[in-house]
């Protein structure tokens, strides 16, 4: 069984289609990093992963059923969390509400406190789950967010541009954590960052409306025209044509 099937899937917001006739397949325990310029559709493609948006046309299953059937099975790390910096909420608290499905009459269970302090071990910062969540570093933070999304003990782990508001200097650290998670469980990570698609993927999904499957490394070549606004409709083309696609082919 596949962690995601998606077959001919398309979807839009009003008269703007966003998805266009995308079919692709994440096996389990697959790492698939997601690229493409900026309004291709890649966080709308994660947003129908997890059931948020439904579908158009096509199917998209995920862990064996219809997206957004059960999301317990799905972590999910966002770009960015909001919350109020005077809101004293610790970062142990934060990483149970990865645990809320889950919560009891009144608390959580020891078990729910166990697995939160797994988690919080898993991304390295044990020592500070007492500390407020406002105290943290930017990619100290994000590294909670991602034991947050642990806790619920996920078989697919989703993250949005993950690395969008981290320090360089702390960079290193989060992609050791993020390394870590890939034996356990299904990885797909949406980014503009090549460098963390090449040290986390095992091959990459291009979305710009459509999609397209590239194994790694990339050539510079393919790079330019993905991200090249001239030569993104020539590249879509192209590549449609070498994965047997002909329908927008000029033969004769």
């Amino acid at each position: 069984m596949n962690a995601i099937s998606c077959t001919d899937l398309s979807f839009g917001y009003g008269k703007v289609r966003v998805i266009n006739d995308v079919s692709f397949e994440v096996e389990k325990g697959e790492s698939i990093g997601i690229i493409g310029p900026n309004g291709g559709g890649k966080s709308t493609l994660l947003k129908l992963i997890l059931g948020l948006e439904f579908p158009e046309t096509g199917t998209l299953d995920v862990l064996g059923q219809p997206a957004g059937k059960d999301r317990r099975k799905i972590g999910y790390v966002p770009q960015a969390m909001r919350f109020d910096p005077l809101y004293p909420v610790s970062v142990l608290e934060i990483v149970l509400m990865g645990r809320l499905d889950r919560l009891g009459v009144g608390s959580y269970s020891k078990e729910c406190r166990l697995v939160a302090e797994e988690a919080l071990e898993t991304v390295r910062l044990s020592d500070f789950k007492n500390r407020t969540f406002s105290e943290l570093s930017g990619g100290e933070r994000q590294r909670v967010m991602i034991a947050r999304a642990l806790a619920c003990e996920p078989e697919l782990l989703l993250m949005d541009e993950p690395t969008a508001n981290i320090d360089l200097s702390a960079e290193e650290q989060f992609i050791e954590a993020l390394a870590s998670l890939r034996k356990d469980m299904t990885l797909v990570l949406v980014t503009h960052d090549l460098e963390l698609v090449s040290e986390l993927s095992d091959s990459v999904l291009c979305v710009n409306q459509h999609a397209h499957r590239h194994s790694l490394p990339l050539s510079g070549e393919t790079i330019r025209e993905i991200y090249s606004g001239r030569r993104r409709v020539e590249h879509d083309r192209k590549t449609r044509h070498q994965q047997g696609d002909h329908s927008v082919c000029a033969h004769d």
